[in-house]
């Protein structure tokens, strides 16, 4: 049998996951010792795992080429749902947040607001669950330079510790949602590999909880 398909994040998600895996048993010396290979085998070549920015693990998983892959929750609003979310991985979190320069009142004065952001999508939801009539600009780069150059009102982007808005004299207004690294499965290979996938996400749950120091059924 083909080996199981897994994408992953390349960077700390890639990290933390290949953490995972061992703490379940599998050896990912390959992934360790990868040098610019993108495809490498883990345990006894039972599993596969891809490597790829994230946007394109989504990508990989929908189309099929890829069983399963591990990507941000972030990701995952952003760029499309067909696929199943089988774990919350507990690890990469961080969350979505509005900000905007210390001291302004955002959501003051009656004028349309624009706002600057990596995650449109996830931003538009947002403004529109709170019925808000908002211009919303796309950038690439560092977000927090907008709001300091004039360009808008405030940003919507991921937050870890604040750190970096606190040093360009930006704060956040409102949390949008938690975030974390997310399991996801193909909908073919959930159906046609479900015992090997299922006995997978069991085992790497199991692993979460014991290291969160939880009790296991």
């Amino acid at each position: 049998m083909k080996p199981l398909r897994i994408a992953l994040t390349k960077g700390r998600l890639e990290k933390d996951t290949v953490a995972a895996l061992e703490r379940i048993g599998l050896d990912c010396t390959q992934v360790r010792e990868k040098g610019r290979r993108l495809i490498l085998p883990v345990g006894n070549g039972e599993i596969e795992v891809v490597l790829a920015k994230a946007a394109d693990v989504i990508t990989y998983v929908e189309n099929g080429v890829c069983d399963l892959g591990v990507v941000g929750k972030d990701t995952i609003m952003e760029n499309g749902s067909h696929f199943f979310e089988i774990l919350d991985l507990g690890f990469g979190r961080c969350r979505f947040a509005l900000a905007c320069k210390k001291g302004v009142d955002f959501f003051g004065g009656y004028k349309a607001k624009t706002v600057a952001t990596k995650y449109p999508n996830v931003a538009r939801q947002f403004f529109e669950s709170r019925a808000m009539d908002v211009r919303i600009i796309k950038i690439e780069g560092s977000v927090e330079l907008a709001p300091l150059l004039g360009l808008a009102d405030g940003i919507v982007d991921i937050v870890e510790t604040g750190a970096t808005l606190r040093e360009n004299g930006l704060e956040v207004v409102e949390t949008i949602t938690q975030i974390s690294a997310r399991l996801i499965a193909n909908t073919a290979s959930l159906k046609l590999r479900k015992a090997e996938i299922e006995a997978l996400a069991s085992q790497l749950e199991r692993s979460i909880a014991e290291n969160r120091g939880e009790k296991t059924v």
